[in-house]
């Protein structure tokens, strides 16, 4: 089993192979550092000869930060022909666990963007889970807080719960179970302004209950915080992801449409959340 993380000389790059090197630890996975070197175009972009030259260091760089977070692994290196988010997507097949930083540098300018070219990319279709690590993940609150998991009440989110229960286990850390729900939503049901509160308050905490039961008897480990809120749900889990290592979410939702690997709350997430956000996806 093996953990693959992208490098490409960015400092949230860096961040990004320091996370996943402590989590393939964790993990008991081994860890492969992959750099890719993009095909020039004719004529080459401008410092295109100077940005391939730079992959060895850029490589190397990620092996010392990887050793420092993580003593005593062994790190595989690889250097891979062709754009970055084609060459993780197809490290994606093969691997237990896909980690990207939430800026990089551009790959022929070397401009550093920010997130929705790589780190979207391989979110959006990636064929295994994707962390997604912004560049706070280094803060001391950030190794020692609770995991988070968005739990919108579906079958399909039961992988991403099943794996935050992996998470708070292995790290010793305490889940909190977050189901939130839209006034706006409720509206569309009942008309504006005429929703019973109180009584969908009660309905959402069942719900919330039964899809924790059965992982609650399988992790007796795990302490759980239940939360059910009325609330946005990106609002909510960016506000209480200040202080967490994790936030777990599944790939789609309820409203999820067939073939679409990524809902717009995972995705939003991506963009905004303060801690490494963990991509499940749905079968």
């Amino acid at each position: 089993m093996r953990e693959v993380v992208g490098v490409d000389g960015s400092e949230p790059a860096l961040e990004a192979v320091r996370w996943a090197a402590v989590d393939a630890w964790l993990h008991r996975r081994s860890l492969r550092l992959v750099c890719a070197v993009p095909q020039a175009p004719e004529p080459a972009g401008p410092g295109l000869d100077e940005i391939k030259a730079e992959r060895p260091r850029w490589l190397s760089e990620a092996v010392t930060a990887a050793r420092a977070a993580a003593k005593g692994m062994e790190f595989e290196q690889v250097l891979r022909h062709g754009m970055p988010g084609e060459v993780l997507l197809d490290e994606s097949q093969e691997a237990e666990r896909l980690v990207v930083g939430t800026r990089g540098l551009n790959e022929v300018t070397g401009v550093r963007l920010a997130l929705g070219s790589t780190a979207e990319l391989v979110a959006m279709r990636s064929r295994c889970p994707v962390v997604v690590v912004p560049d706070s993940a280094g803060r001391e609150d950030a190794r020692t807080g609770p995991v988070i998991v968005g739990v919108d009440g579906s079958r399909v989110g039961e992988p991403a719960l099943g794996a935050a229960y992996e998470e708070a286990s292995l790290r010793g850390a305490p889940l909190v179970a977050v189901h939130v729900w839209s006034d706006v939503a409720t509206d569309e049901w009942f008309g504006p302004g005429s929703a019973d509160w109180e009584a969908i308050r009660v309905d959402q905490e069942r719900v919330l209950a039964e899809r924790l039961a059965g992982w609650e008897a399988k992790y007796p480990d795990v302490s759980v915080e239940r939360v059910v809120a009325r609330d946005r749900p990106v609002r909510f889990l960016v506000e209480h992801g200040a202080g967490a290592q994790l936030i777990v979410v599944g790939s789609r939702g309820r409203g999820g449409i067939t073939g679409m690997l990524i809902g717009s709350t995972s995705r939003a997430l991506l963009h905004c959340a303060p801690c490494p956000v963990l991509v499940v996806r749905a079968p």
